[in-house]
């Protein structure tokens, strides 16, 4: 009934299994890897013809995690998965980004994708083996697609390159400080496609040989997947590319000075008004039937490219007119808003981002829910892409997968410079409002959101940068590296090459390849001239803010923390939380206790935070010995007077020890809920707690010097 075809290899650790031929046979590819005892099941489908007309490659990719995998049910009301969680995006984007360059040119039928977890060990994470998954199940279902791709995740711990870490050792990376780098690489069996990475402050050395460490480690991958596609794989699809060379021609010859004339305009409105002209003028220059050819929006894209790729390769010359290696102006701006508790407004050309820090307690720090388990995170960032920023009229509404990624990305760069939270107990939210852009809005993101949290105070232990870089590959093997890409740059370009990092180093850097890879020397004069330009904008950026503000903003909430012994935990929270809604109700503080007895007290008014804290402090802290402290009469009685004096704490002080004479009943000095200074003079054998009186002042709360009175008492006497 089936027939299986199943192949394995010993992958680092772990054995990893490629199987196809029992599940999902109506799919053009299914395959199900595994790696250990994770499992994802990769399933294409494909249109066989396309839909007239259409001028762009439907692909769609879809990573899904079912709860299922790890044993757990869903949180939520209807207790199913919902819709795609953050890490489910970024996965999708993942596989989505080595794989769309890999698909024969001209091919415009409808491709999906879907990756399905099945099964998690919560050791391996499954990212890595749907994307060797998805590569599996393209090379076997006969769709044009010039892969295999492998890919690999890379650690650094002590100087050396670890495969596949496990997924314990990557999360939350700033909380584990011997590993330093969490990067994932794609690529072909002869040039890397993909880099995704969160380090702190590797040097660009140690980022290019962990780069080349991943591209060396998937090529057992590579084979694997060769080796199972010989034995089953379908028929290749029936798939010439277009011919559209005469089409082009006559593109050519109508409008080519016309649109070289609009890509020699340097401001980015009027090129693009330019060039949508240049564009009518060809299509009315054409025939009924060159309109009508489904090829026509290829043809004019290939004449834009050609013109903007050959004048930067011949003379090094941009269409805004700078050098390859010119960054664009700068300009930096902080405090701009009244009310916020941080922003900054950071302008690089017509890239424009307004980034604003907030401030918050414990209660707002993301509780995520991931297969291997819930965890809290304490630093957000969200950014924000509307279409007025490209002078666009089009979707708007909740943030799609580019916002998800692009935030995500200067999120990743950020994470290596903040303050741990035992030194800085607030919640971190970042929102980045892209205003304008032309091209590296996310790098834009990470300058800005450095500069708006040093303007609410948050002590980063180095200011962050970012620069987004290209290039243009020529097919005679011409190539040269552009820093501080333009919109057009990116589009019409070969790679987008984004780098993030601090004066020491670099702390993330996301690459995407647009043709079949590239060498190892233009990776290296990339990261080299993006190091040039990373320091260059750290210097503009300078010239607004260096470090975090000492003050924090009017607006801002203060923070305490204080640590107490675990099981004091109970008493400071009470039956059923009594003790702790006091604690607030009295002082008008927020207060958060976490299980490993850290107490975080919130509140704009300092005098809250003292109340809160001094109430904890007098539940959980023992008095001490020899201390003097003021408390009050509580019930007198013939022996003595009873004092609570520590926060509930009551103890005796014996009538001989009230005053430095004889007395005859308490009462004779005291009343109840008098205030008194009393020291404690120690414990009984039971514990009892025993006070003295007779040898405090009363007015002042000092204790009486020996001479002082022994004076006192031979003059009552």
């Amino acid at each position: 009934m089936f027939n299986v075809t199943k192949k394995s290899i010993q992958w680092g650790q772990e054995e990893l299994t490629l199987e196809t031929g029992k599940v999902a046979r109506q799919a053009d590819g299914s395959v199900i890897a595994t790696l250990g005892e994770t499992s994802v099941m990769a399933n294409v489908t494909f249109a066989k013809q396309a839909k007239p007309g259409q001028d762009f490659f439907p692909l769609t990719v879809h990573y899904q995690e079912k709860t299922y995998a790890a044993g757990k049910i869903p949180g939520g009301f209807f207790k199913r998965e919902g819709r795609p969680s953050e890490k489910e995006t970024l996965t999708s984007r993942l596989i989505d980004r080595p794989i769309r360059p890999l698909f024969v040119p001209g091919f415009k039928n409808e491709v999906l994708v879907i990756c399905t977890v099945l099964s998690h060990d919560l050791v391996n994470d499954p990212d890595i083996v749907a994307m060797i998954a998805a590569s599996a199940a393209l090379t076997i279902s006969g769709v044009p697609f010039m892969g295999p791709i492998g890919a690999a995740r890379v650690g650094f711990v002590d100087g050396e390159y670890v495969l596949n870490p496990e997924v314990s050792d990557m999360d939350q990376l700033r909380m584990n400080p011997e590993q330093r780098l969490d990067l994932v690489v794609a690529g072909t069996k002869d040039a890397v496609m993909m880099v995704e990475s969160e380090a702190y402050e590797l040097s660009e050395a140690e980022m290019l040989g962990a780069v080349k460490f991943g591209h060396d480690q998937m090529q057992p991958v590579i084979d694997l997947i060769i080796d199972f596609a010989e034995e089953a794989a379908k028929e290749p699809f029936d798939f010439a590319a277009p011919d559209y060379a005469a089409l082009y021609d006559k593109v050519k010859a109508a409008g080519e000075k016309e649109m070289r004339a609009a890509f020699a305009i340097k401001d980015k409105q009027e090129r693009t008004n330019a060039i949508s002209a240049a564009v009518t003028s060809i299509k009315g220059a054409l025939s009924e039937e060159d309109l009508a050819d489904e090829n026509l929006g290829s043809a004019i894209k290939k004449l834009e490219s050609g013109i903007l790729r050959g004048d930067v390769v011949a003379n090094g010359i941009r269409i805004d007119g700078r050098d390859t290696k010119t960054v664009r102006p700068i300009v930096s701006e902080v405090g701009i808003l009244p009310r916020t508790h941080g922003s900054a407004l950071f302008t690089r050309g017509e890239t424009q981002g307004l980034v604003i820090t907030t401030l918050g307690t414990g209660e707002d720090e993301q509780i995520i829910d991931a297969l291997h388990g819930n965890w809290r995170s304490n630093f957000l960032l969200h950014y924000n892409f509307p279409p007025y920023s490209v002078g666009e009229v089009g979707r708007f509404g909740p943030p799609g997968r580019r916002e998800i990624g692009h935030g995500k990305l200067a999120w990743r760069a950020l994470q290596a410079v903040l303050p741990a939270p035992t030194d800085f107990p607030y919640t971190i939210r970042i929102v980045s409002e892209i205003t304008e852009s032309n091209g590296s809005s996310s790098m834009a993101t990470v300058c800005g959101s450095s500069l708006s949290m040093m303007d609410a105070g948050v002590p980063l232990k180095a200011p962050v940068a970012g620069v987004a870089m290209g290039l243009i590959l020529e097919d005679d093997g011409k190539w040269a590296v552009l820093t501080d890409i333009l919109g057009d740059e990116d589009h019409l370009g070969d790679m987008d090459f984004k780098v993030a990092g601090t004066e020491a180093g670099i702390t993330s850097l996301q690459m995407d390849i647009k043709v079949a890879g590239i060498t190892p020397e233009i990776m290296e004069q990339a990261l080299a001239q993006a190091k040039d330009g990373r320091m260059h904008i750290l210097g503009e950026m300078a010239k607004a803010l260096t470090e975090g503000r000492s003050e924090f903003s009017a607006h801002a909430p203060r923070i305490e923390t204080m640590t107490i012994p675990t099981d004091k935990i109970r008493e400071v929270i009470g039956s059923g939380g009594k003790v702790i809604r006091e604690i607030v109700e009295t002082s008008g503080a927020k207060v958060d206790i976490n299980d490993d007895g850290v107490i975080k007290i919130a509140s704009a008014n300092a005098e809250a935070i003292k109340k809160a804290y001094d109430m904890i402090y007098s539940i959980v802290a023992e008095p001490e010995e020899g201390k003097i402290y003021t408390g009050k009469v509580v019930k007198l009685v013939d022996f003595g007077a009873f004092v609570n004096f520590f926060g509930k704490r009551d103890g005796l002080v014996h009538v001989s020890q009230i005053a430095n004479k004889r007395l005859q009943h308490p009462n004779e000095v005291l009343k109840e809920g008098q205030e008194v200074k009393v020291k404690l003079l120690g414990f009984d054998d039971r514990g009892k707690v025993r006070l003295g009186m007779k040898m405090v002042d009363q007015e002042t709360g000092e204790e009486i010097a020996p001479e002082k009175k022994e004076k006192e008492e031979s003059a009552e006497s």
